[in-house]
């Protein structure tokens, strides 16, 4: 059943943020309504290998849910949402700044009909500023928050990291909020408005260690400078593979001079202690990858582990599924789906001891709950009928 089992969450999200947000909730056990337009649907169905209508990317963030589509530019459709958000705990969106309120589906508008409603709205820059006007992407955020410019190599050129990752950031930042709201409301029967950018999420995200040297503004001396942790994130050319560590501390050191056949490195005065070290990182790093490049990966990577240096050998994407502690854990899961056959996914990560979640319904076809839903808010098929003819509810005829 999973931990948020009789909660009801309405979402009307497009793309990644919004959507894996509601996924998320699904695999808590929440009750997870997606809202569609009648013009296709979410945009992002048809993306990247698919199956009928049903793409693997959009598969993975709308998993749990049932899918009704309602035509909210017209009052009809409207009042029906409003009738499924007045019995539902949360109601999630990410129309552009200002949309929502012109549909009449605002924050105000929907807590005039659920007073306890916990209302998301997830935009690209937040509701005022000079860029809510611009249309936000993941890639976006990612040059404007500073993560592109920190995958820069040495020639100083940056680079996106190829992963939606301030979108699926946003969208946990968006679960995490949620369930602190629902807590609040369990205690005081309060609902509240969260309003979430990813610009502000990516930040959050990145800050900590992404911006360690652009945090401390003392100008008085109290500042000592010291390298950045992603100088050392590298990944290394074995005679065979590739390979990452990061082994310059006082514990670790002496054992990667010990895999690598190198014990010259701790009688050298550029290495002798950790700000040794520091201070000739870029002549060690150098050393390093000529050493590791003479060695089969395996072979180095086994060598590594005996003198207990963190390291790993790169799994390429299709070996992921083989790793043995991935297996052990049983990460991933190959079932079947409706309408998509067999498919390997990723288990919720966390295991609760009382609650347990498991994976929940399929991905949703356009369109395939809309029937059910209306008759749940005390439609018969007759008016269910009309309201499809009136082109209120179901994909647009063409």
């Amino acid at each position: 059943p999973g931990p948020l089992q009789g909660f009801t969450v309405v979402e009307a999200c497009q793309m990644v943020a919004g959507p894996w947000a509601g996924s998320l909730l699904a695999d808590l056990g929440a009750e997870v309504v997606k809202i569609e337009q009648p013009a296709g649907g979410d945009r992002m169905r048809l993306l990247g290998h698919r199956v009928g209508s049903i793409g693997a990317l959009w598969a993975g963030v709308n998993r749990g849910k049932r899918s009704a589509v309602f035509d909210l530019q017209q009052a009809d459709g409207v009042a029906l949402l409003k009738a499924l958000v007045a019995t539902s705990d949360v109601f999630i969106q990410n129309f552009r700044p200002g949309v929502a309120d012109r549909l009449g589906i605002g924050e105000p508008a929907l807590r005039a009909v659920n007073p306890g409603l916990v209302y998301v709205s997830v935009s690209g820059f937040g509701t005022t500023g000079p860029y809510i006007d611009q249309k936000s992407y993941d890639y976006v955020v990612q040059a404007l928050s500073g993560m592109a410019a920190l995958q820069a190599g040495p020639d100083g050129e940056p680079a996106l990291i190829r992963n939606i990752v301030i979108d699926k950031v946003t969208a946990m930042t968006a679960a995490q909020s949620i369930l602190a709201a629902l807590l609040v409301r369990e205690r005081s029967g309060r609902g509240q408005h969260i309003a979430l950018s990813m610009i502000d999420a990516a930040l959050a995200f990145l800050w900590p260690d992404g911006m360690m040297q652009h945090t401390l503004l003392a100008d008085d001396g109290r500042v000592t400078a010291g390298p950045h942790m992603a100088d050392g994130y590298l990944v290394r050319r074995t005679a065979d593979s590739y390979l990452t560590l990061i082994a310059t501390s006082n514990s670790q050191f002496p054992g990667l001079c010990a895999a690598l056949g190198t014990p010259q490195w701790l009688t050298d005065p550029r290495f002798a202690t950790l700000a040794d070290r520091e201070a000739n990182a870029a002549v060690l790093s150098d050393l390093i990858t000529a050493e590791i490049a003479r060695h089969p990966g395996r072979e180095l990577r086994d060598a590594l582990h005996a003198h207990d240096v963190p390291c790993a050998l790169i799994n390429q994407l299709h070996e992921v599924h083989r790793d043995p502690q991935v297996q052990h854990n049983g990460t991933l899961v190959e079932h079947d789906r409706q309408w998509l056959g067999p498919v390997r996914e990723a288990r919720p990560p966390a295991l609760y001891s009382l609650t347990p979640t498991t994976l929940g319904r399929h991905a949703p076809k356009l369109d395939e709950h809309t029937d059910e839903i209306l008759a749940e808010l005390g439609h018969d098929p007759e008016a269910i009928a009309a309201l499809r003819t009136r082109g209120i509810v179901g994909p647009r005829r063409t």
